[in-house]
């Protein structure tokens, strides 16, 4: 039988990596989303549809931003309750977990549409919006090593105060800051662009 600190320092280590949580497959979906993201920007230089289906695309595409950013924004609303003590981390995981379908649904919509929206590729705005696109969805491919990290055995031990450790902490704040930065940017973008 183990003794009380072997077993304090298992619950204390991160969780072993599943094949799809590893940074090799975290390294792949980015390269994926990498040529995605660039077929897309390709079939928008080539595509000219007509009214129906720009304005059909238009609709997709703030749908697709009111469900993935509204998705996001629940999840780190959870996330500031379990800092506030309001819920607990499962709670705030699973959450997170059941939410990652309405999020990539509406980044795969935004993208997707925008192929058809003909976007200036010579705006230094566009170009913006691109590069927070692009950031989103490699930091939202890392964020699932870090909830694996987060759901270890410690927080299942201690699911009210989870030994969490500070650089696992500061990992989970800068990802939730780097969404937030990105999406309200592509939001603020988009609505200059509409002006023009």
């Amino acid at each position: 039988m183990p003794s009380l600190s072997a077993a304090t320092t298992a619950a204390d280590r991160p969780p072993r990596l599943r094949p799809h949580d590893s940074w090799w497959a975290v390294g792949a979906a980015g390269l994926l989303a990498v040529l995605a993201l660039t077929s897309c920007l390709w079939a928008s230089a080539h595509l000219h549809p007509d009214p129906a289906l720009h304005t059909a695309a238009l609709f997709v595409h703030l749908a697709s931003m009111a469900l993935g950013f509204g998705a996001v924004l629940v999840i780190d609303y959870y996330g500031l309750l379990w800092l506030t003590g309001r819920c607990t981390l499962a709670e705030a995981l699973t959450t997170a977990d059941r939410l990652h379908t309405p999020v990539w649904s509406g980044l795969a919509g935004l993208v997707g549409s925008g192929a058809l929206l003909h976007p200036d590729l010579g705006s230094a705005l566009t170009r913006t919006k691109l590069a927070l696109v692009l950031v989103l969805t490699l930091n939202g491919l890392q964020a699932r090593v870090l909830a694996r990290r987060l759901a270890g055995p410690a927080a299942i031990a201690h699911p009210e105060v989870p030994a969490l450790r500070p650089r696992t902490l500061l990992w989970g704040a800068a990802t939730a800051a780097v969404s937030q930065l990105c999406w309200w940017g592509a939001v603020a973008i988009g609505f200059l662009s509409s002006r023009h």
